[in-house]
């Protein structure tokens, strides 16, 4: 099992939201944390509210996220259990998108992690213990939605990733172990995203949206602190999937259930 106690993380996106809720849930097991992200004022409130490290990094950028690896090591001295957590999620019918909006969403959901795994995995591996690499999907990358044409592909992408790394590391018999959370509604303040987007990328077909005002009444939602102590358990548990909403399950065995019918149709 991965331990979380005496141990030392780093958690972009960790500013707010889901990244918050898993950096407080960290230090609550013992962890020393560092949080990482974009807004350097929430960064350093929050950072002296919860009790953690703080530093700037936009993990869009490889040099910045190079930088992130290079002090988190010198503040903490070593880095055990990393989240590649930082993310935006506005909406969009595929045919309003820009190509600057592709370009965003990818930069910040998908090389994001793929700047962190490059920064940090080497890292881990190179631990005596070993390690723990969690990389933040969505539902969407099991059950994608209209409007959800960039971020899904952003969280397919993410979640192929992380199950090809899980596998090469089994394969490797290697000490680091990795774990895709995949989140349903959580309280966060992702309908707020394009406040983010560069400001010279041009026009935009994006949109924030409150998803809370669109859904049914019967939604369950959780608190940032709820994914984040599932994110723990399924860290402690070196658990692949860390999945907060099992109830969605149906809308994934829909999908299942029509790719299987189209394996059968060809048989």
């Amino acid at each position: 099992m991965t331990t979380i106690n005496g141990r030392r993380a780093v958690v972009t996106g960790g500013a707010s939201g889901i990244g918050r809720g898993i950096a407080e849930e960290l230090i609550g097991d013992g962890a020393e944390v560092v949080i990482a992200d974009i807004d350097e004022a929430a960064l350093a409130a929050t950072a002296r509210e919860i009790g953690a490290h703080a530093i700037a990094v936009d993990v869009a950028d490889p040099h910045s996220v190079h930088a992130l690896a290079e002090q988190a090591e010198a503040v903490l001295g070593g880095v055990d259990i990393v989240v590649n957590n930082a993310g935006v999620g506005p909406l969009a019918p595929l045919e309003d998108l820009t190509l600057a909006d592709w370009r965003w969403i990818l930069d910040v959901n998908l090389y994001g992690v793929i700047h962190g795994v490059h920064e940090f995995l080497p890292r881990l591996k190179a631990n005596s213990h070993g390690g723990h690499l969690v990389n933040t999907a969505s539902m969407a990358a099991f059950s994608p939605a209209p409007g959800l044409g960039a971020y899904a592909v952003s969280k397919y992408g993410v979640a192929a990733l992380t199950e090809v790394l899980d596998l090469e590391l089994r394969q490797a018999n290697s000490d680091v172990r990795v774990t895709l959370l995949a989140p349903g509604t959580v309280t966060t303040n992702i309908k707020e995203s394009l406040r983010h987007r560069p400001a010279g990328d041009g026009e935009t077909g994006l949109r924030d949206v409150d998803i809370s005002k669109g859904l049914a009444g019967d939604v369950r939602w959780i608190t940032p602190r709820e994914a984040g102590r599932i994110l723990c358990d399924a860290i402690l548990g070196n658990d692949l999937y860390a999945i907060t909403h099992p109830e969605w399950w149906h809308m994934v065995d829909e999908r299942q259930a029509a790719i299987r019918q189209a394996f059968h149709r060809v048989g």
